[in-house]
């Protein structure tokens, strides 16, 4: 069952401790990346970066060396960008 559109989840849970849960969909093989950004704009880890299926994806962020706070997770793939927020709490 491959997915009809481009879509970014919102991560589970949020607000998480050290670690949550990121689903995505693609509709067509694209190159994706999916990128971990602070409140400042800079990129503090890169999730996916490589080419994918069609189909539907999930990735696991740890947040266990980072500090309490917004964090911002952005997802490339094709001409496709999305930006959602999550909160990290220690």
């Amino acid at each position: 069952n491959i997915p009809t559109e481009f879509a970014l989840a919102q991560n589970y849970p949020n607000p998480f401790n050290p670690s949550t849960t990121i689903n995505y969909e693609l509709p067509a093989s694209n190159f994706v990346t999916l990128k971990i950004y602070d409140l400042t704009g800079k990129e503090v880890m890169t999730l996916v970066n490589e080419n994918q299926n069609a189909g539907r994806y999930t990735a696991i962020f740890n947040g266990s060396n980072l500090a309490s706070g917004m964090y911002f997770y952005k997802i490339t793939a094709g001409e496709f960008t999305f930006v959602r927020k999550m909160v990290l709490i220690k």
